[in-house]
């Protein structure tokens, strides 16, 4: 099937942003800009919709297919902490195929067997297998000379490693950051510093070995100044954020509000407004959902008892468009951070208009007024410390691969 798309306010990451008409052929687009219009092609006027690329959602623990449609999302990156883990290849199998038809699903490998940060898992093999990266998962990986290995190995198979940064041995059983809101609320904290020492290390073994490493969420200052100075040095580096980072600070917790208990901890004030210049500098190469959605069970408990996590695929995106309304950047950068850079970390198609990208599309009302709401979403669960939050942004349509999945 052809379609053109007319009217539209195109916005790419490589191209800019610029009024024209989009056309798709199968999965495939086949023109853009003031083109002509095929006469067979199916005509969609937009009347001023935006279309950009679908988003590519880099980091998430959960297959939620109505929250990813309703978000923008054709693409995720699968973190392999799953039941059973991701660490042999009929795992590694089945997760690229349970998303089909509607969504791309890309697993990311567990590094280590288990995920116990100990033995390898059979890197080779998951990757034959669809694995387009591979991860340390919740955790950091205590031992240096494990990780030096996971890099190494990763680095001779042409794959990014995905680690979360944050010093074990310092968080302990640590629910929040070490600060006031911490010492108010009488909960077990640990300091911001556990963040910049793991990720000090990583960058070392990550520079001696040459390999890709994506460190999958960067909150703190110490820690940007970190990935700022490899990137001058040419280490391989990219990291990520999730929107709660970049507008929240651990103030948010001061109702005990288990929503808020989040991994990595929510940072102080001072930590989120260095989140966001490393957003606006360009340190910061992607921005995530870190989709993580938990039932009563696991969150109507205590804040200390509560498991962390938040389930945000389907606010993503108009939580990512107060940084364009605020002037921090640009909307086709925004779609650098969503969808071309974690396609690019991933090696896998997607994040740009061009011609012969895949036909991975949304359509969206970039100044649609709408609130988030726990009992309206269409995640598994509703555990967002967003709800009630105003925003502005709302998807309209969603093509994956030239098909259309999901219409508002």
């Amino acid at each position: 099937m052809k379609r053109a798309f007319t009217n539209a306010r195109l916005v790419c990451p490589n191209n800019g942003v610029a009024q024209g008409t989009l056309i798709t052929e199968g999965d495939r687009i086949v023109a853009r800009g003031q083109t002509g219009l095929p006469s067979d092609a199916e005509v969609i006027d937009c009347a001023g919709l935006c279309i950009a690329p679908a988003i590519v959602d880099l980091g998430v623990f959960a297959v939620d297919p109505a929250a990813f449609h309703a978000g923008g999302i054709a693409r995720i990156g699968l973190m392999p902490d799953q039941s059973p883990v991701l660490d042999e290849p009929g795992a590694v199998q089945r997760a690229a195929l349970i998303g089909k038809p509607g969504l791309w699903i890309h697993p990311i490998a567990a590094a280590t067997k288990g995920l116990a940060g100990t033995d390898l898992a059979e890197m080779a093999i998951n990757q034959q297998a669809g694995a387009k990266a591979v991860a340390t998962g919740r955790r950091w990986i205590a031992d240096s000379g494990v990780m030096r290995k996971v890099l190494g190995y990763a680095r001779d198979l042409g794959l990014a490693v995905v680690s979360h940064a944050e010093d074990g041995g310092m968080t302990g059983n640590a629910v929040a950051t070490a600060g006031e809101a911490a010492t108010r609320l009488g909960l077990a904290s640990a300091p911001s510093l556990a963040e910049p020492l793991a990720i000090a290390r990583d960058l070392m073994l990550a520079e001696e070995t040459g390999a890709r490493l994506h460190v999958r969420q960067v909150t703190t200052a110490a820690g940007f100044d970190l990935i700022r100075a490899a990137k001058r040095r040419g280490v391989l580096v990219t990291c990520g954020i999730t929107p709660a980072h970049l507008l929240l600070s651990d103030i948010a917790m001061t109702d005990f509000r288990s929503f808020a208990h989040l991994s990595p901890p929510l940072r102080s004030e001072d930590d989120r407004q260095a989140a966001l210049a490393a957003i606006a500098d360009g340190t910061i190469d992607v921005l995530g959902s870190g989709h993580d959605p938990r039932g009563p069970e696991e969150k109507r408990l205590p804040f200390a008892d509560a498991a962390p996590g938040a389930a945000d695929a389907e606010h993503l995106l108009a939580l990512a468009l107060t940084l364009v309304r605020d002037e921090r950047i640009t909307i086709d950068r925004l779609f650098a951070l969503l969808s071309a850079n974690p396609a690019k970390v991933l090696g896998v198609e997607g994040g740009s208009l061009n011609e012969g990208a895949p036909a991975d599309l949304v359509a969206f009302d970039a100044g649609a007024p709408w609130q988030i709401a726990t009992e309206t979403m269409h995640a598994r669960t509703g555990n967002t410390p967003f709800d009630g939050l105003p925003v502005q942004g709302k998807v309209r349509r969603l093509f994956k691969g030239g098909a259309e999945v999901f219409r508002a």
